[in-house]
């Protein structure tokens, strides 16, 4: 009885579900033409469609279509991998770093918000992204690190060239720009990513002499890259706090919420496939939050959408206040498959809520 009662309390809500609604909007947005990241039809297919300069593949960071490029890359160069888990490589886990990515570009996140520069705004550089932006800096170590990892993994086989990453104008310092580099200033960030592709490697070497995969787990290649995305959001999250100056207090919190939050998801080792990342995508905020936006009355968000940013900051709140304790104890009920499965169902029942009663965390 201790695992089902625990998980729902340490997710700190009560939800009463409308299933047939909340499938139906899921049905309907992911029929849509977002499903894919914006530009993505014109994004670098692999590598050697990057520019070649001085014997060295040369890719921008902070040009959003530079970074779908790397996504991209990084997609095709494991989809055979996947292919038993879904049809044209949607069963790839990894598609929940673009999507991501698309979401935050698509929602103006990715923009200079401190008001220097038109960096990733329509009437200025709409594809820039800028080094002043909080989700950008973040998401550098979300696609760039996982991608050097990959490259020191041998994802991508014997590449002809070097790989360079252009550093942005300023604050270069916070940033690294090749295998070594990002090794000798990251190991345990660098092993962490480079373990996950080392795994999906090691299967296709198994399963040489019966020509399948069949050694693959995909709970376990959850496991190892949800490992890998949280240690880039731990590395990164102090490093980027003077990056939240530049938002509004609700965008602030939210971004700091949705960073913890993502710790509690990854315990369930959620899949982050394209069908399952697009379904539940549709509920985090379609813009910015400004000042006037207050929780849970914000009028041109869904129900949902208002649940999920309420849920987040009492996830947050509560973990605070046990000291990090509500996520140990949901990483200890997660521990098993079996527990993994309840806290993915209820992280589903979470998005598509219709009610929502928040408990006493104190008393949790």
């Amino acid at each position: 009885m201790w695992p089902c009662l625990g998980i729902q309390a340490l997710l700190v809500v009560a939800v009463t579900l409308n299933p047939v609604t909340a499938t139906a909007q899921r049905e309907n947005d992911v029929t849509g033409e977002d499903v894919y990241p914006p530009l993505w039809d014109i994004a670098p297919e692999n590598l050697l469609d990057f520019p070649v300069k001085d014997n060295k593949i040369v890719i921008s960071a902070w040009s959003y279509q530079d970074r779908l490029g790397v996504y991209k890359s990084l997609l095709n160069a494991s989809a055979k991998y996947f292919d038993a888990f879904g049809p044209q490589n949607s069963g790839n886990i990894l598609w929940g770093l673009p999507l991501q990515h698309g979401w935050q570009f698509r929602t103006g996140r990715l923009a200079d918000h401190s008001g220097g520069t038109s960096c990733g705004y329509k009437n200025g550089e709409l594809l820039c992204q800028s080094v002043r932006s909080w989700w950008s800096c973040m998401n550098y170590y979300l696609a760039i690190i996982p991608f050097l990892g990959a490259v020191e993994a041998g994802l991508f086989g014997q590449l002809p060239y070097e790989i360079e990453i252009l550093p942005p104008e300023e604050q270069k310092d916070d940033f690294c720009y090749s295998v070594k580099d990002c090794r000798s200033r990251m190991p345990k960030l660098m092993d962490d990513w480079k373990a996950f592709f080392e795994y999906l490697l090691s299967t296709e070497h198994k399963a040489v002499s019966s020509a399948s995969f069949s050694s693959f787990k995909l709970d376990d290649a959850l496991g190892l890259m949800w490992k890998a995305h949280t240690s880039s959001i731990a590395y990164a999250l102090p490093k980027f706090q003077d990056r939240l100056k530049y938002l509004s207090d609700p965008e602030a919190n939210f971004g700091v919420d949705w960073a913890n939050g993502v710790d509690f998801i990854a315990a369930t080792h959620f899949s982050t496939d394209f069908p399952t990342t697009n379904s539940f995508q549709v509920f985090l905020p379609q813009r910015m939050l400004v000042e006037e936006d207050v929780l849970p009355f914000i009028s041109d968000f869904s129900p949902q959408q208002n649940n999920v940013l309420v849920s987040l900051r009492a996830l947050h709140e509560g973990n605070k206040l046990t000291g990090g304790l509500l996520l140990k104890l949901w990483q200890q009920a997660m521990s098993t498959e079996a527990g993994r499965k309840l806290g993915r169902k209820l992280i589903e029942s979470l998005a598509s809520s219709q009610k929502l009663e928040l408990l006493d965390l104190v008393g949790i």
